[in-house]
């Protein structure tokens, strides 16, 4: 389907179609609009980014009559999101004046009710807001045609499963049900049969997911560097808006806090946060007044900033369903974005499961050396001070040196002045890299005890096949390797020792517990 007017829509809808800037379906759109005209229950399983709104919110607005009483309900896990479909409603609806409200906690309850009372067709709402109108009797589903689970397996991760089955058992019997999700669990399946009928799982393969104009790259990072990586990396981007994802809220914080004491303009969301909290800060992400979004998966369900060019996986997702929908907030509306996310050796195996189920191949690359960033910065810094001398305005800046330029050289004055408002920009960071000292190895590389050997049925196969696997270091960094019955000693190549060394100090191999130490010099064999 290449075409929206294959679907045969009313002209009115249409023509809110044509003024979107829509110019074909995305394939969940093609696969759900027939599916869902015809009335039949849908099970869409999509990714965040591939169109899935409109999939379900055209047919909805097109079938919708001028019966002020509420048609469709959607529900949402976040409030971000009821916003985010509430508008994309308004666009497709707005000739055919299709009434929608968005209803969701942090907003005046009262409010909400005077909507309800003047009459809409479309209600799109968080769980708990949703189970709080269906208690007062405010909000009435007896002419409900269909009902959407938007996001399921976020609100099942969330803990709404109660809530959605309370408010499914308060809808008419004959309703359709739609159901979108990135992916299908268990919780899902149950979810599925008991609610819907016969429904139609349409799925939109990960090869289609992954977001075609996002570029993704990863930087394998030891974890005690991993921040000042992290600066580096983002010192030699042109990021003009990012999000940085971590794992935890408290990981949020702590990293939040180390870039603002760095000078960057940074701000934190999580689920600790307070509502009005949460409005200030994506106000000011959307504003442009930070650059960089420290947030969790959580927190961040729902955001829509087409503008954002770099999404960056500080800790890398548990799962690749996470990872997809973290690069899907990048690269959209035609604009190119890049996904990177950071590797310490112990996560080299979930980045190349990550890379085998999304189907996508990822661009290693290596952290930027101070020389690289410092380049950079001198790059940044010329192009301030020619645009600064192209605007002007420069007369009580030459007052102020007039003494100075008269007894040192014009050139010196202007380094020198360029040298202190960079001060800040060029502070170089500690490298910490490990330093093993002698171990007795080959020049230019690390040699490494390993408390088991032959007992243990390891063989040097096994040792290469682990070190590839754990540390993604390629089998030609390896050097000798002498096995005894008790302990091993193995040579690596120095670039590559500290990666080895943090991701098999602490594993097996072959079932048996692995202690790797650099080894001292008097114990090298001869």
């Amino acid at each position: 389907m290449t075409d929206f007017r294959e679907f045969e829509l009313s002209r009115r809808v249409q023509q809110a179609i044509d003024d979107m800037g829509f110019e074909e379906p995305s394939p969940i759109q093609a696969a759900c609009i027939p599916a869902v005209l015809r009335g039949v229950d849908v099970i869409g399983q999509a990714q965040t980014g591939t169109g899935k709104t409109a999939a379900f919110g055209i047919p909805i607005v097109e079938a919708a009559t001028p019966d002020m009483t509420v048609q469709a309900l959607v529900i949402t896990p976040t409030r971000e999101l009821a916003i985010q479909v509430a508008g994309e409603f308004r666009k497709i609806g707005k000739y055919k004046r299709v009434r929608t409200l968005p209803i969701y906690g942090g907003q005046s309850i009262v409010h909400q009710i005077r909507g309800l009372q003047q009459g809409v067709q479309v209600v799109i709402g968080t769980p708990g807001r949703i189970m709080d109108h269906l208690r007062r009797g405010t909000l009435k589903l007896h002419n409900l045609k269909t009902i959407v689970l938007d996001e399921a397996d976020e609100m099942l991760d969330m803990g709404f499963i109660e809530d959605i089955e309370a408010i499914l058992k308060e809808t008419p019997s004959d309703r359709q049900t739609l159901l979108f999700s990135a992916t299908f669990t268990s919780d899902i399946k149950r979810l599925a049969l008991r609610y819907m009928k016969s429904p139609e799982h349409l799925t939109v393969n990960r090869g289609e997911v992954t977001v075609p104009l996002t570029d993704q790259v990863y930087y394998k990072v030891l974890e005690r560097t991993k921040l000042e990586s992290l600066c580096r990396i983002i010192d030699s981007e042109e990021i003009s808006l990012g999000i940085i994802f971590c794992r935890t809220k408290r990981g949020v914080d702590e990293l939040a806090e180390a870039l603002i004491s760095r000078g960057y303009l940074v701000d934190a969301l999580h689920g600790d946060l307070s509502q009005a909290q949460r409005d200030r800060v994506m106000k000011r992400f959307r504003t442009n007044d930070i650059e960089l979004l420290i947030a969790t998966d959580v927190a961040a369900r729902g955001i829509d900033v087409e503008n954002v060019t770099h999404v960056i996986n500080y800790d890398i997702p548990q799962d690749p369903e996470s990872y997809v929908h973290r690069i899907g907030r990048t690269g959209r509306a035609g604009k190119r974005g890049l996904a990177i996310t950071l590797v310490t050796p112990r996560e080299f195996k979930l980045l190349k499961q990550i890379e085998r189920e999304t189907h996508a191949k990822m661009d290693g690359r290596d952290v930027p050396s101070l020389e690289d960033v410092a380049e950079r910065q001198a790059e940044i810094w010329r192009s301030r001070i020619v645009d600064a001398i192209q605007e002007g305005g420069l007369g009580q800046y030459r007052a102020m040196l007039g003494d100075v330029i008269d007894e040192h050289d014009p050139i010196d004055v202007a380094c020198a002045a360029l040298k202190l408002a960079s001060a800040n920009d060029t502070q170089a960071f500690e490298q910490a890299d490990y330093d093993f000292g002698d171990t007795g190895a080959t020049p230019g590389m690390v040699r490494f005890f390993v408390n088991i050997g032959r007992s243990a049925r390891l063989s040097p196969s096994d040792l290469v096949r682990v070190i590839a696997e754990e540390a993604g270091v390629p089998g030609q960094t390896i050097g000798k390797i002498d096995i005894f019955d008790r302990f091993t000693f193995i040579e690596v190549e120095k670039e590559s020792a500290p990666f080895v060394y943090e991701a098999l100090r602490q594993s097996r191999i072959n079932g048996s517990r692995v202690n790797l130490e650099p080894a001292k010099p008097r114990t090298r064999s001869r």
